[in-house]
Order: C-alpha cells, then sequence, then structure tokens
C-alpha cells in the first residue's frame, strides 16, 4: 500500500512538472506589495492614559490617537513659571529713592535761585558802599556751596540708578534660562500628545491604555493602503523595456482560474542588479542579476502587503 501511495504520489508531481512546462508563462514578472509602514513611538515616558485607535482603523492625519500622562512635566512647568515670578520680586524699585533725590535737588535749585539774587542785590549794595565786601564773599561762598551740594546730588542719583541698574541686571540674568527652560518642559508637555503622521490604516498596535511606555517605545504601526507599492524584479534584457512612469497591467488572483487586472505606474527602478531573490521568476528563470523596480498601484481594497501579483508591460 505504501508502495502504490509513493507511485500515485510520484505520477501526480510528474504530471503537474509536465504541465507547468508546457504552459506558457504570460507575465513579464512577479512581486510582492509592500507599503510605506510607518512606526509611530512615545517620545516622552509616562502611562498611556488614553488610547482612541484600534488595528483596522483608518486614521486621518494629525489625529489625536493617544495621551501620555504628563502631570509630573506639568508640575516642574508650573515650578519654573513661578521661579520667573519671584525673580520679579527680587529686583530693586528706584523710584523712591530717585524721587527723594529728585526732590533734593528741586530744594537746592530753589536755594541757588534765592542765592543768585541775593547776590545781585548785594553787589548792587556794595556799589553803593551800602553793604561791605565782606558780606559779598560770603554770598559768593553760599551761591558757590549749593551749587556743589547740587553737583553732589545729582551724582548721587547717577550712581544710584547704575547700581540698582547692576543690581537688577544680575537678577533678572537668571530670567533667560528658567524661560529656556519653560519652553523645553512645554515642548515635552505639547508631545504627551500622541498625533497621527499620516493619514494611513492601523497595522499593529503595540501598546494599551494604562501601560508605562518608554521614550521611543513603538505604540502602533501604520500605513497608507490606499495606494500599494508592487516591487517587482526584471532581467537585464527586459530593462530596455521599462521606463519611469510606464503603465503596466498587474495581476492578481481572483479565483483558482481567473485573474484581477489593474493598472499600474512604474515609479522607481533599480540603479544596481542584485542577484535574483528565490521567491521571484522572471521571463528568464535562470538569470542570475536583476533590477528591482516598484509600480505604484491604486488599491480597491482588495489589495493586501505580502500579496504577490503578476506584471505585464
Amino acid at each position: 500500500m505504501k508502495f502504490l501511495s509513493a507511485l500515485g504520489y510520484g505520477i501526480i508531481t510528474c504530471s503537474m512538472i509536465l504541465s507547468c512546462n508546457s504552459g506558457e508563462q504570460t507575465f513579464d514578472a512577479t512581486g510582492v506589495f509592500e507599503a510605506d509602514e510607518i512606526l509611530v513611538a512615545a517620545e516622552i515616558p509616562g502611562r498611556i492614559r488614553q488610547m482612541n485607535i484600534e488595528e483596522g482603523d483608518l486614521i486621518p492625519k494629525d489625529s489625536l490617537v493617544a495621551i501620555i500622562d504628563a502631570g509630573n512635566l506639568a508640575l516642574q512647568q508650573v515650578q519654573v513659571e513661578e521661579s520667573m515670578a519671584a525673580l520679579q520680586q527680587k529686583t530693586a524699585d528706584a523710584a523712591p529713592q530717585l524721587k527723594m533725590l529728585s526732590d533734593q535737588l528741586a530744594v537746592e535749585q530753589s536755594q541757588l535761585d534765592n542765592a543768585l539774587k541775593e547776590q545781585s542785590r548785594m553787589r548792587e549794595l556794595v556799589k553803593a558802599d551800602a553793604a561791605t565786601t565782606k558780606q559779598l564773599d560770603d554770598m559768593d561762598a553760599k551761591v558757590d556751596v549749593l551749587r556743589r551740594q547740587m553737583v553732589v546730588t545729582r551724582q548721587q542719583m547717577k550712581v544710584y540708578q547704575e547700581n540698582i541698574a547692576t543690581q537688577n541686571r544680575s537678577v533678572l540674568s537668571e530670567r533667560n534660562p528658567l524661560a529656556a527652560k519653560a519652553k523645553v518642559i512645554a515642548d515635552q508637555v505639547a508631545r504627551a500628545q500622541v498625533v497621527n503622521p499620516v493619514t494611513g490604516t492601523v497595522l499593529t498596535r503595540y501598546a494599551n491604555q494604562g501601560e508605562i511606555i518608554a521614550a521611543g517605545k513603538a505604540i502602533y504601526k501604520i500605513a497608507d493602503l490606499r495606494q500599494l507599492i508592487l516591487r517587482a524584479y526584471v532581467t537585464g534584457t527586459q530593462l530596455s523595456a521599462v521606463k519611469l512612469g510606464n503603465e503596466v497591467t498587474v495581476l492578481t488572483d481572483s479565483n483558482e482560474t481567473a485573474y484581477k487586472s489593474y493598472k499600474g505606474r512604474i515609479t522607481w527602478i533599480a540603479d544596481k542588479a542584485e542577484f535574483t531573490p528565490k521567491t521571484i521568476q522572471t521571463r528568464e528563470e535562470r538569470a542570475n542579476l536583476v533590477y528591482a523596480i516598484k509600480i505604484a498601484v491604486p488599491n480597491d481594497g482588495y489589495l493586501k502587503i505580502g500579496m504577490y501579483a503578476e506584471v505585464k508591460f
């Protein structure tokens, strides 16, 4: 019985080989459908507080898909903002002291004006011999003292302003680093919201709501399946028949005896040859070197990543 079974299997195998050899190859190349897959990862560590996606979901670009708990970062941001506010309170207000010196200067100016009038009157009296020279000298000395006093007051105002400005600059010099730190924290808080980068279909979800995730760990994989890429291979002799932008016919199995036809466009041709992949058949099956090409094919929903297809140029 075992001998008969083996014999029957050999006959079936031989008939299949003969049938394959006798059949005519109706395609120029074959390939496998693929897509540009994007891994979306967490940019900050933390617990996933909200997850809005499931595998197979079609997600538009820029939609919010997950939120990572950034409570600790928010507290740091508040702390930095409070530190910046405290710096403002440490700065000295020069207005009160400057007002006092300004008032003092105004009094001194009034005294000087009166002394100048008195000096002028005294000179007239000396000319009329109604006052002594000593009285005029005393008045001159008084005017000189008032002028010097005003110079000192103005100098005090200038020095005070410079000291206050230096002190405030020293305090406020801490503001710029704190402001930069606040921006960094604000950026990290914003990154707690995971935003979908492209319109596409969720292929795989790697994390679940409630999980603690590390920065850089993938959350999900997405690809735009509205157009798939067929990576096929052609031989050196076929290379002259293909050109970027050429329209080709792509055939996929519809059932056991029929094909489904699609129109595709060649978007890329390799500039270097490579050894024939074991799973790829070309017109010249014994060719050692082939060239890879990519064909963009609009997807009607029936094309899948990893599906084989045949190409006619």
